[in-house]
């Protein structure tokens, strides 16, 4: 008998040592996981010369829900990490007015989004952070059934997590990590769950603020930004900085003061220049704000009737959040993928990615 648990004891050991665990650090086979998972998402067509995946299965696909918004649950070989994967934008038009209901909240705060739901949330400690407003919808609308199936695997002794997506899914993905991760803060999850973000081809999500923010909470190499420079999709949503976005201390904040010490003609030319310089970004993002606030809720509310309007934070000062992983295109790039014609996809999609991350970074796990 005490030779079978001996054997039995050797078994586990063995088996724990071959159990595969998340490392901090950009693993290029797990990013290529990414795009691989990603593509199953959508048509086929967008696909290219992207590989099936065949180290995770897939074992649960989320509800269809807010504006067009779904996600997959995969698990690895060993049953030790599970992935979960966020849609990119659909052709439907509530998936695109997702994106471009662009105005910014608070990064804490609440949204109702039905009658009988309201996403309380909380994606930054920092009360000057703000986020984009139509994605934390979309995260509030799968945030209950995303809590739930991670609380189940972790019962079943899952306790490794792969958040990611690519495009309008690498933007999801961000703002889930943030939400989890102070979910963990709060005592509703379990604090030993390890999370790590692939953000592939993503927009931007939040100001500057909360940029700081995420890269704090993922310190020490658990989250990344993936970018192809050739790709315009990364380089949005349209951001316009005003002296109002700047740390309570600054050079703009008593400028008023300084420039009244000054002789009258002097006094005048920076008056006239700072006016000029503050009134134009401030009008600007007034009439961004107003665009992509409250004309584009009404759109909105076409397809989600009961969502409330919430309050703007009426900046729109967008930053990256993430540790960047540059995928840089040369000749040979372009060559296989040209900078000309009508698709205006044509560096976002999975092909051009998956060529640029084999050829500069793989099998390279980056610290």
């Amino acid at each position: 008998m005490q030779k079978v648990l001996a054997q039995l004891l050797c078994l586990l050991i063995i088996s724990n040592s071959y159990a595969q665990l998340l490392k901090p650090g950009f693993d290029a086979t797990e990013y290529e996981g990414t795009l691989r998972r990603s593509a199953v998402q959508v048509d086929t067509k967008f696909r290219g010369a992207t590989p099936k995946e065949t180290g995770f299965t897939r074992v649960f696909r989320g509800t269809e829900v807010g504006l067009h918004n779904r996600w997959d649950l995969w698990l690895n070989r060993d049953s030790t990490i599970i992935v979960i994967n966020f849609r990119g934008t659909t052709y439907d038009v509530d998936s695109w007015l997702e994106n471009f209901y662009s105005a910014m909240i608070p990064a804490t705060g609440t949204l109702k989004l039905d009658s009988n739901y309201t996403f309380n949330y909380k994606l930054a400690n920092d009360p000057k952070a703000t986020v984009h407003v139509g994605w934390t919808i979309g995260i509030g609308s799968m945030a209950p059934e995303v809590m739930a199936k991670i609380k189940e695997y972790h019962t079943r002794g899952v306790k490794q997590v792969i958040l990611e997506g690519h495009s309008q899914g690498g933007a999801l993905s961000t703002l889930m990590a943030s939400y989890l991760h102070y979910q963990q803060i709060a005592g509703n999850l379990p604090g030993d769950i390890v999370f790590k973000t692939y953000a592939s081809a993503a927009p931007k999500v939040g100001n500057l603020y909360y940029a700081y923010d995420f890269d704090y909470i993922t310190r020490g190499g658990w989250a990344f930004t993936i970018v192809n420079t050739a790709d315009w999709v990364p380089e949005t949503p349209v951001s316009i900085q005003t002296p109002n976005d700047f740390n309570k201390l600054n050079p703009f904040s008593n400028s008023r003061e300084q420039v009244k010490t000054q002789k009258r003609l002097v006094r005048v030319a920076l008056s006239h220049v700072y006016n000029r310089l503050s009134k134009t970004p401030r009008r600007a993002q007034r009439t961004y704000n107003r665009y992509v606030g409250k004309l584009a809720y009404k759109q909105v509310k076409k397809y989600m009737p009961r969502l409330e309007q919430p309050r703007y934070s009426g900046t729109c000062n967008y930053m990256r959040a993430g540790n960047p992983i540059v995928l840089q295109p040369d000749a040979d790039y372009y060559k296989k993928f040209p900078d000309s014609g009508s698709n205006v996809f044509r560096h976002h999609i999975f092909e051009p990615y998956y060529y640029l991350v084999k050829k500069n970074y793989s099998p390279v796990i980056v610290p």
